[in-house]
């Protein structure tokens, strides 16, 4: 029944009640009216508004809920969706509205991919431009400052020494950032060990406790769930580090029933609140890049729970 007859025939219904009321009743009406009279009819149009309005707010329930979807829909969560309800125009708007959102998710879903996997390569050209071009430099002007350093009279070699210092400290800082850009260690050890060595540069060169928990008997993962798991990891633990004001952070990747889970957990002053921002944003759609479930909440003694789920069916190949 489309919604221009549903609402007609409810207040229709309305007015055929009122109607046999009025005719069956022993109600009359005085000219002048009186008091009595005033007071019943009224009550009457009291109760036929509350009756009309409860029936209409039972027939546009369901747009209601879908208004409701409309506001607060994320594509980032994908599965979120409307039971087809009612009858007619509106179960054909819900249901085409639950077609709306699978298309949009698999459209955001394949956008993403393809952005992220342009940033990749985009990270590894950086890398090797840094590690080639600028880190080659830095260590041929290395080599010479120590040559000179040799033959140039007692006064200058302290300042030459402390130029080589400042060129060393360079070097390591380029080596370090190409590092993060193109983690080799994935690509030539897995992803144990390369979850091992970000551990351990945080721990170096930040403030932070960290305990890692790394299981070995991991199922066997694709590259680019291996990328994935590293990435919302090295996220994770940035976040922490810059904005979380924590002192320890622990780090988990277990096997579980169905696929494999990884957790960062930070004793910091939490996310409550606060807006996600365009980090948050990026391992949402590595996630969802996987196939996995990303939970981001409280964690279980305070601060900041950052967790990654990422089925089996998932593990072995992307999802597209």
């Amino acid at each position: 029944m489309r919604l221009f007859w549903r609402v007609f025939w409810l207040n229709a219904l309305v007015g055929a009640v009122a109607t046999v009321l009025l005719m069956i009743g022993p109600w009359t009406v005085s000219a002048p009216i009186r008091l009595i009279e005033a007071v019943v009819l009224l009550a009457g149009l009291a109760v036929l508004l509350t009756l009309n309005a409860a029936l209409l707010r039972w027939g546009l329930a369901p747009l209601e809920r879908l208004t409701r979807m409309m506001t607060t829909v994320d594509l980032l969560r994908p599965g979120q969706r409307l039971p087809v309800t009612g009858s007619g125009e509106v179960a054909a708007l819900i249901d085409t509205f639950n077609q709306m959102l699978a298309r949009l998710e698999a459209e955001r879903g394949a956008s993403s991919a393809r952005a992220l996997y342009a940033q990749e390569e985009e990270r590894r050209r950086i890398a090797r431009e840094l590690h080639d071009e600028i880190g080659q430099s830095l260590t041929a002007v290395l080599l010479e400052l120590k040559r000179l350093t040799d033959r140039v009279p007692e006064p200058l070699r302290e300042d030459l020494a402390y130029a080589q210092e400042t060129t060393r400290n360079s070097l390591e800082e380029v080596r370090r950032i190409a590092h993060r850009l193109r983690p080799d260690v994935l690509e030539d050890l897995g992803l144990v060990s390369a979850l091992t060595a970000l551990t351990s540069q945080f721990a170096a060169h930040t403030s932070l406790r960290i305990h890692r928990s790394l299981s070995s008997g991991l199922p066997q993962l694709s590259p680019h769930v291996e990328l994935a798991l590293y990435r919302v990891a090295q996220e994770a633990l940035t976040n922490t580090a810059r904005h979380a004001d924590a002192t320890a952070a622990e780090l988990s990747l277990t096997p579980v029933d169905g696929g494999v889970l990884l957790r960062v957990d930070d004793d910091g002053k939490g996310i409550e609140g606060r807006p996600e921002g365009t980090g948050i944003q990026g391992m949402r759609e590595r996630a969802l890049l996987v196939g996995g479930e990303l939970t981001i909440g409280p964690g279980p003694r305070g601060g900041t729970r950052v967790s990654l789920f990422v089925p089996t069916s998932s593990a072995g190949e992307e999802k597209t």
